[in-house]
């Protein structure tokens, strides 16, 4: 390998913070009907009378559909180019998309006839998968453009730690104390008022995004600039065969995922607050007690990420968060979890708060750390072969992704028709039993801890630590400035 010397300011090209923080939320529009699609299985069951398993069976079928369309999209992402830019199109279609689908899905499906309802249901969501990639393989392929600076780049994590941490605290809390207590339960009224506050939030935070990311998708910032990329969806595999660091980020990145969404599911949040604590508001509560804290652990970590490197940061998170989930389980299987209160705050609520507002901040790191970490591996992958192909490195990362975490929803569904439950899904107020309180806990907390495991034995094996990171991006602008001169020449 050469040894390149060259002044490291002139080899970064840097965004305004505005950019950056406004950027963060073409996340939180995606994040906005992911957040409401975790109810759709009460919406399936509840209003529309579908069988737990099959909505259960839908949303896994419809993750893994969303993962094959993924390189179709990539394949999109990296010819498009247009006078608006190669992303900002393809963000404004997707959410158009998205707006569409649920609309539809929330507004429809329960009025079509029985023999047809699974069909419907089936073909809206299909194209809502569409939409969803579109935008999300947008919001991790335009890092590379954003910046390339790696003191630049974790901050995206940090601004995305703040809003998601709102979205999803901030609407458990909506939905728990507001929603909830106004229709009495999830109702067909309480799914038709949900639906527009997602469509209109979205398409706001969707604007707000593309005028951040408008004054960088431009050609010159697009890895080699003046290269026009060749490719064919045969490039796919030697690219997944050769590029290390980007197998490793996806096995890293899946399994954290998997144990984001597996808490995530409403069914989860029902036994776990509503049954195992005894009081599902706490839900919402308890997610607005433990924001303050999340977003200081989420901003010592992006602190330490700028100086040590995305890498070394991800790791350490990931230990932390293994210990501090494994901590907060044994905790409450060994006491009694019905005490823990917010009207009569005892030790025992007050170490839970604790141990959980840890526990839920590390996971907020970790899991915002991967998307400046995929476009380290897009500059990797031009450092390799001199292919610009951001589309194609987030959509490969998504394919498995979401292969993995399609399994949330389903594990959840067997898991709770293993228990008993084959009709209907565990409701708010029932009985503790053992096996609630065995499978809210391995649910919550011990799928989570797994997943961590697996982190760090990948994390092992990538290779793009901050000195890794320091080459690439001089070898880049080395290439990019002799290209100029021969110009010039």
């Amino acid at each position: 390998m050469i040894t390149l010397k060259v002044n490291h300011k002139e080899q970064y090209h840097t965004a305004k913070r505005w950019q950056i923080g406004l950027f963060a939320l073409n996340d939180t529009a995606t994040n906005l009907y992911l957040f409401i699609m975790m109810f759709i299985s009460y919406y399936g069951t509840g209003v529309v009378g579908l069988t737990v398993v099959i909505v259960s069976s839908i949303l896994s079928l419809m993750r893994i559909f969303d993962g094959i369309t993924d390189p179709i999209i990539g394949y999109i992402i990296d010819k498009t180019e247009s006078r608006f830019g190669k992303f900002v199109p393809l963000m404004i279609i997707g959410n158009i998309i998205l707006a569409i689908t649920v609309f539809s899905m929330f507004t429809f499906t329960h009025l079509v006839p029985d023999p047809l309802q699974f069909f419907f249901f089936l073909a809206v969501h299909a194209i809502y998968i569409i939409g969803y990639t579109f935008q999300t393989a947008c919001t991790k392929g335009a890092q590379t453009v954003l910046t390339n600076d790696p003191t630049q780049r974790p901050l995206f994590s940090l601004f995305n730690a703040i809003f998601n941490s709102v979205l999803f605290m901030g609407g458990q809390l909506f939905i728990a104390n507001y929603l909830v207590a106004k229709h009495g339960d999830f109702t067909l009224s309480l799914f038709n008022e949900l639906k527009y506050y997602a469509i209109v939030l979205s398409a706001i935070f969707t604007c707000l995004a593309a005028m951040a990311i408008k004054g960088k998708d431009r050609k010159e910032y697009y890895g080699l600039a003046d290269e026009n990329v060749k490719l064919k969806f045969r490039d796919y595999w030697p690219v997944i065969k050769e590029n290390r660091a980007l197998q490793m980020l996806v096995i890293a990145a899946s399994t954290d995922k998997l144990a984001i969404l597996m808490p995530r599911q409403a069914a989860v949040g029902v036994m776990f607050f509503g049954i195992l604590l005894g009081d599902y508001s706490l839900s919402g509560t308890i997610g607005f007690i433990t924001f303050i804290p999340t977003i200081l652990i989420v901003f010592f970590g992006i602190g330490k990420a700028r100086k040590i490197g995305l890498k070394r940061a991800f790791v350490f998170g990931t230990w932390l968060s293994f210990f501090s989930f494994a901590t907060t389980a044994i905790f409450l299987l060994v006491v009694d979890s019905t005490i823990i209160s917010l009207t009569d705050i005892g030790l025992l609520t007050v170490v839970f708060l604790v141990l959980y507002s840890i526990s839920m901040g590390l996971q907020q790191l970790t899991g915002n750390l991967v998307i400046p970490m995929i476009a380290d591996v897009s500059d990797y992958e031009t450092y390799r072969t001199g292919r610009f192909v951001p589309g194609m490195i987030s959509t490969i990362f998504s394919l498995v992704d979401k292969l993995i975490s399609s399994l949330a929803p389903a594990i959840v569904g067997f898991a709770v028709v293993f228990i008993g439950y084959s009709d209907s899904l565990p409701e708010v107020g029932e009985e503790l039993t053992t096996p609630l309180l065995f499978l809210a806990l391995l649910l919550k907390f011990g799928f989570p801890i797994i997943g961590y495991i697996i982190s760090i034995i990948a994390m092992k094996f990538y290779p793009l630590d901050d000195m890794k990171m320091k080459e690439i991006q001089g070898t880049i602008f080395n290439i990019k400035k002799e290209k100029r001169e021969e110009k010039i020449i």
